[in-house]
């Protein structure tokens, strides 16, 4: 029994090494292929999102690009990246949520994602500004879910760690406007700019009177807007001449079609006030507790809405604006408007100059909003306080005359009596006479307007 056990053993042994001796005397294996090179991430996000649609549409190409003043951020090939990663905002709003352009695995605490997600993630109030692409379709899911992988692997330069295949995803990401609800009966007005169409790559801009329907004061303490996506900007505005006022419910264009400058239109922008606005996709403001705008009996109200369209497709144009009122009792405050002018000015021809004018309080207030108006001359506009802790602090900048930022401070500017604010100005007079103040669009302004309460 033995022999046999020691046979069979001996039997498996001679097989065993029989196969290490074939397998050894096999000609060795060919190598691998070499893998080949895959493209990193963020070279495909350049190529397929951030150059067709940020850096050639004349808005984030370079610094010479009419809105850098604005955002300042270039996006071409070779500097994006240093300019988002780790870079605070210009935006106030942004910076004073913490976040950054992109921040490093830290996708919603990117300023840059909450810009590409549309309508969608504007809801909350946050005065980040427009969606991204202004005037251009939406990103499709896949898109914004590539966006989101980069950014939440750290937003690297080199190496591949998203799915190229979801930037080939063509579908829009579901975009469907649903109006803004009227406030309930007794609780407030809606006053809205109906749908309208915006031709394709073109800019349409346009203003229409419409009456509040108040038979009595309205004391508002808070205002809702809301606009399809595309818009630049949605702006009500009171008016300063009564007696100067265009015809009710009247569209009145800002360009004609061939976007010549339409001057009648131009001239009436002359009379407004600024009232209320907002540049994001959904603003809700409420005023200081105690504090209302009062929109007296019998008002109307000068509704602006500015879309762009750089699709080959035409776009509707949208806008709701809700004012919600309060009983009067319940206001302590009457919030009031600034329209700070300077009149005195005189530019001469062929030449570029800045204009400074100081609005000292006689009484202490708080800011609440600050905007700006001047006409095509003006290339940037400055505030800053007078006096105080912060003399000459900035506190406001526009360099687009026709679209003016509007910012709305969550800490309201106090300012004590005796102290103000300083408009300063600059003007590029290209033509060959002096352009002093004036009402029709060959003139000029530089207007500070606002919202402030008194102490």
């Amino acid at each position: 029994m033995n022999r046999l056990i020691d046979n069979r053993l001996l039997a498996v042994l001679t097989a065993f090494c029989v196969g290490l001796t074939v397998i050894s005397c096999q000609e060795p294996s060919a190598e691998p292929d070499e893998p080949e090179p895959t493209e990193s991430s963020f070279n495909l996000l350049q190529q397929k999102l951030l150059t067709p649609t940020c850096a050639t549409s004349g808005c984030h190409a370079s610094e010479k690009d009419p809105s850098f003043a604005q955002h300042g951020l270039v996006l071409a090939e070779g500097l994006s990246h240093q300019n988002l990663v780790g870079v605070a905002p210009k935006n106030s709003a942004a910076r004073a949520d913490g976040l950054l352009r992109v921040k490093a695995f830290a996708s919603l605490e990117s300023l840059l994602y909450h810009k590409l997600t549309g309508e969608a993630n504007h809801h909350t109030g946050k005065q980040y500004g427009n969606p991204m692409p202004l005037g251009m379709p939406l990103l499709s899911e896949g898109q914004l879910e590539f966006v989101r992988r980069w950014i939440d692997a750290g937003a690297p330069k080199t190496g591949a760690i998203a799915d190229a295949k979801l930037l080939d995803d063509t579908g829009t990401a579901p975009a469907g406007y649903e109006p803004l609800p009227a406030p309930a009966s007794g609780k407030g007005v809606q006053m809205n700019i109906s749908p309208f169409d915006v031709a394709p790559n073109f800019e349409r801009e346009l203003f229409v009177r419409k009456g509040v329907g108040n038979t009595q004061d309205l004391y508002v303490n808070r205002f809702e807007i809301k606009m399809r996506s595309g818009s630049h900007h949605f702006v009500a505005y009171d008016f300063r001449n009564k007696n100067l006022l265009p015809a009710l419910n009247e569209v009145r264009d800002l360009r004609n079609p061939d976007n010549t400058l339409n001057l009648l239109t131009a001239v009436s922008m002359s009379n407004h006030v600024y009232l209320a606005g907002g540049q994001s996709p959904y603003v809700d403001y409420t005023f200081p507790a105690g504090t209302a705008l009062l929109i007296p009996a019998g008002a109307s109200l000068d509704l602006n809405s500015h879309y762009v369209n750089r699709t080959g497709a035409v776009m509707k144009g949208e806008a709701q604006l809700n004012l919600y009122t309060v009983d009067r009792a319940t206001v302590q405050r009457i919030v009031k408007t600034l329209d700070l002018s300077n009149t005195n000015l005189n530019i001469p021809p062929n030449s570029r100059v800045t204009v400074s004018r100081t609005f000292v309080f006689d009484k202490p207030g708080k800011i609440i909003t600050l905007t700006s108006h001047m006409h095509k001359l003006g290339e940037k506009f400055v505030i800053k306080i007078k006096g105080g802790s912060r003399d000459g602090e900035v506190v406001y900048t526009s360099t687009d005359w026709e679209h003016p930022d509007i910012i709305t401070y969550t800490t309201p500017l106090t300012l004590k009596a005796g102290e103000g604010l300083i408009s300063e100005i600059t003007y590029n007079n290209t033509t060959n006479k002096a352009v002093r103040f004036g009402l029709t669009s060959e003139d000029e302004m530089g207007i500070i307007f606002g919202y402030y309460v008194e102490e």
